[in-house]
Formats: structure tokens, sequence, C-alpha cells
């Protein structure tokens, strides 16, 4: 189970059921929502293919993860490469058949997800800022895939899944601060490895400048005064990790902003609940 990160997999079902109970509406049907069909094959497809993309990333990063994260390598210890990669197939070829059965989009999205999660742990992962790109553009399609199918209340779908892009795309460079040791032993050319830690920082600093205006903006766009407050609810948080990041050197530093981030996405998603009442 520690292989295919359970905890992250419960986090992007109860994230998509949470958008179509409380996003998508109505919230009055919920006992037919929670029984509904199509969400429940929506969600088990990007479970599965989420799944396959972890097994895929940790087959690559073997070397890589026994030096920042030695005690986390199943694959080569616990588990054959062969059956790593087999299990890698059937998830992917799972998830997409039953994306398949909802409708031709879905389908589309699941397989482009496969493709970027291949190209991502086989190749990006050690390119600067593009595999940061990859892992943030995936997060943000677990719910973009929800506003392909569904039509109500598209827009504020796709705000969410924007802010899911951008808290997405600071927490990975911060990993790649955090994992910098590792990498540079193994020729990955992450951001913090060709600029340092210094300039990485500044790029993050303007990176959160664009990101929180840009939400302010979104809702006032949306007219949705409760977004609006639940954006300012969040500056105090967000504020806290910009100020945590100006003083952060250490692994261990860059882990607990990791950390953080991973808070102020929960606090987001978790908003969906006052934005339904």
């Amino acid at each position: 189970m520690r292989l295919i990160r359970w905890p992250n997999l419960l986090m992007i079902a109860l994230t998509q059921y949470m958008t179509r109970l409380f996003l998508i509406g109505p919230i009055s049907d919920w006992k037919s929502i929670l029984l509904e069909k199509e969400i429940f094959l929506i969600t088990l497809s990007t479970v599965l293919v989420a799944a396959a993309g972890y097994v895929i990333n940790d087959y690559f990063d073997i070397k890589i993860d026994l030096i920042n994260k030695p005690d986390r390598v199943i694959i080569g210890r616990y588990l054959k490469r062969r059956v790593a990669m087999t299990t890698h197939q059937a998830f992917n070829i799972l998830g997409c058949g039953l994306g398949l059965l909802v409708n031709k989009w879905v389908f589309l999205l699941s397989v482009l997800s496969v493709t970027l999660l291949w190209v991502y742990a086989s190749y990006f992962k050690k390119r600067p800022f593009i595999g940061n790109f990859i892992v943030a553009l995936l997060t943000g399609l677990s719910l973009i895939i929800l506003a392909v199918y569904y039509p109500q209340n598209r827009s504020l779908v796709i705000l969410y899944a924007l802010f899911a892009f951008g808290i997405s795309l600071i927490r990975e460079i911060i990993k790649d601060m955090e994992d910098v040791r590792g990498d540079a032993s193994h020729g990955c050319q992450t951001l913090p490895i060709i600029w340092g830690i210094r300039r990485t920082k500044v790029f993050l600093y303007g990176l959160i400048a664009i990101f929180v205006p840009s939400l302010f903006l979104a809702a006032h766009w949306l007219q949705n005064s409760q977004l609006t407050w639940m954006f300012v609810g969040l500056l105090g948080l967000i504020g806290w990790l910009v100020y945590r990041l100006i003083r952060a050197d250490t692994k261990k530093e860059f882990g607990s902003l990791s950390s953080l981030c991973k808070l102020v996405m929960l606090i987001g998603m978790l908003s969906m609940i006052w934005l339904a009442y």
C-alpha cells in the first residue's frame, strides 16, 4: 500500500466526491449523488491512473530514493521490478477503460494523464520546472475532468482546479529544494540545482505574487463574495509560508514547508462545504 501512496489516493477520491457534492451539486440530492455511477467511475479511473503514476515514478527513481527517502524504497527491495511494471500497466488499462465507460472526453483525459505521468517519471522529472509543471497540471486535471463531464458550475470547478494547480506547483518546487542532495548526485537538473536555493526562492516569491492576486481576480470575476473571504482567510497561511520559506535552509525545514502547502490545499478544498451553504 505504501507503493501506491494510499493516503494521497484517498485524498483524490474525497476531493472529487466533494467537488461533485458541494460545487456541482445540488447538495439537496446528496443521496443520489453518492450512489451515482458516473462519479464512481470517474473517481475510480482517476485513482487507478494516479496509482499507476506512483508505481512508475518509484520504478524510475530507485537510486535517487535510496538517498532522499531510503526507508520508503519498495521496488527492488520488497517488490520485483517486473511485477511493478506489470502492476503499472494493469492500473493504466483499468483506469482508461473505466474512463471510456463514462464518455470519450473522460477517456481522452485519462490517456493524457497516463502519457504525462510516463514522460514525467522517465524524463521530465529530472528537468528544470517542466517536471514541476506536469505534476501541478495533473493535480488540476483531477478536477478539470469533472468540469468536462458535468456542465453545472463549470467555472467554479475550474477555479478550484487552478487553485490546486498553483499550490501544487509551489509545493513541487519546494520538494525539489528538499531533495536537492539526492537529485544532484544522480544528474538531475532541477531548479535548485541549476539556479541554487537562493534564486529558486526568488522564483517562488514571484509565483506566489502572481498566484494570490489571480485568485482574488477570479473570485471577483465570478462575483462570489464567499470565495473572496475564503481567499482572505488563506492569506495568513500563505504569508506564514512565505516567511518560513525566507528562513528555510535545511531538508527538514523544506519538508515542513511541503507539509504546509498540503495544509493550504486541504483548507482550500474543505472550503467547498462552506460555498455549498
